[in-house]
């Protein structure tokens, strides 16, 4: 069992829950010594992660700012010998058993079996080792709600690959890559970089996907501006939309091969005024336009908002994180499915916590991830955290309101404890 000497990482990462985390790690041990037999076991946490401003813009090269939160994924694993992956969930009934020698024999769109062997694939295409292991794993990241449970999980496993057979050595973005090829090839998912970037980094980061994957980390928190960070989960998950979340990137690429391009990023928002006539009768989607332009916003609202930061004008940062959510409602259009009307989740949760704010004065909200169905995020001031939480949890159920905050680590080996 877990020792009384604490590993120095529970109170780097978990900082005041440092004592709730050691107790999931202990029974994440207990659990495994009960399915896989004794081992010397090493702890694993990959966070969730909150999207600041930047909706909808990784996949056509743009900027987002981004931070993992203080919800994670966990695991305890150990090498086993016959090059076998074995990982059992918390909440999941079945067992995930991938023989790395075949796993790009693993058929696809078939659930966590075929995100982990894509995993598997990718690293090793990137000349990454890869070997057996067994892990345990739970989670507190909602699922199919845009905290982004897939990415975490995802670095988790990456985590796990790079401890036990690469000595951690796998940058960040290459993380995010391995993470990104299971998803696009063995889910079919028209998935970005942003979720794994910031499950994976850690902290509040500026990604810029215009060439490839840069970022830098930026001095951003929630509670800096006297505010908590509060996710709603609105009841509807989003895990059955795929195909209106790939609408978005193939509507802005669409647009963009208007206008003799790949991508957004390599054109910009006045080369599209300057041609909307001829751009508007070749596409043939007012959606799509309203999507691009949408785009190009939402790229400079993270250019001010870091500025702002870098300027210490706190009020100019939450103005970009409301006007970011009010361009993913209307110019975006993903905060409901267009073909099922009736259903707008979203909407409600926002008109809902537009009202608490208005009265208490202060505070800012958005959708919050994908859209379409899921969450969305509130900034709150400190004072009326409770009360928001009560308002909100009268609607949607106690169960669905979730305090949460900045994470500073991101995926990490946590030790053996």
């Amino acid at each position: 069992m877990m020792g009384n000497e604490d590993s120095v990482m529970l109170p780097l990462v978990y900082g005041k829950a440092a004592e709730v985390a050691r107790k999931r790690l202990e029974h994440l041990e207990t659990w495994y010594h009960e399915l896989y037999g004794e081992a010397e076991l090493e702890f694993y946490s990959a966070p969730g992660r909150t999207e600041i401003i930047g909706n909808h813009t990784d996949h056509n090269g743009g900027k987002i700012l981004a931070a993992s939160i203080t919800m994670d994924t966990v695991a305890a694993a150990a090498k086993r010998a016959d090059g076998e992956v074995h990982i059992t969930s918390e909440g999941y009934d079945k067992e995930v058993v991938i023989d790395v020698a075949t796993a790009a024999e693993t058929p696809h769109c078939e659930g966590t079996v075929s995100l982990v062997a894509g995993m598997i694939v990718a690293a090793r295409d990137m000349g990454y080792e890869v070997g057996g292991f067994n892990a345990t794993v739970s989670s507190e990241v909602i699922p199919s709600a845009g905290v982004s449970s897939s990415a975490s999980f995802e670095m988790l496993v990456c985590t796990i690959i790079d401890h036990l057979f690469n000595g951690d050595s796998i940058p960040s973005a290459d993380y995010a890559r391995i993470g990104q090829y299971a998803e696009n090839h063995f889910w079919d998912k028209a998935s970005g970089l942003m979720d794994q970037m910031a499950c994976a980094v850690g902290g509040t980061i500026l990604l810029d996907f215009s060439d490839g994957v840069r970022y830098r980390k930026v001095d951003f928190s929630y509670d800096a501006l006297g505010l908590d960070l509060v996710i709603v989960n609105t009841g509807k998950g989003h895990a059955d939309l795929s195909a209106e979340y790939s609408s978005v990137p193939g509507e802005m690429r669409e647009v963009a091969a208007a206008l003799g391009v790949k991508n957004l990023c390599e054109t910009n928002e006045d080369v599209l005024l300057e041609n909307l006539e001829a751009v508007r009768e070749g596409v043939g989607n007012d959606r799509a336009i309203l999507r691009a332009l949408h785009y190009f916003e939402e790229c400079g609202r993270v250019d001010t908002a870091v500025a702002a930061l870098e300027a210490g004008d706190k009020a100019k940062v939450l103005e970009m994180i409301e006007a970011s959510g009010n361009s993913s409602w209307k110019w975006l259009q993903n905060a409901y499915v267009a073909s099922d009307p009736s259903e707008q989740s979203i909407p409600l949760a926002l008109a809902l916590t537009e009202i608490f704010l208005r009265r208490a004065g202060a505070g800012v909200c958005r959708l919050h991830g994908g859209g379409f169905a899921g969450v969305i995020m509130c900034a709150v001031p400190k004072d009326k955290t409770d009360a928001y939480v009560d308002f909100m949890a009268g609607y949607f159920g106690a169960q669905n309101v979730y305090r949460t905050g900045i994470r500073q680590t991101g995926a990490v080996c946590l030790g053996s404890m």
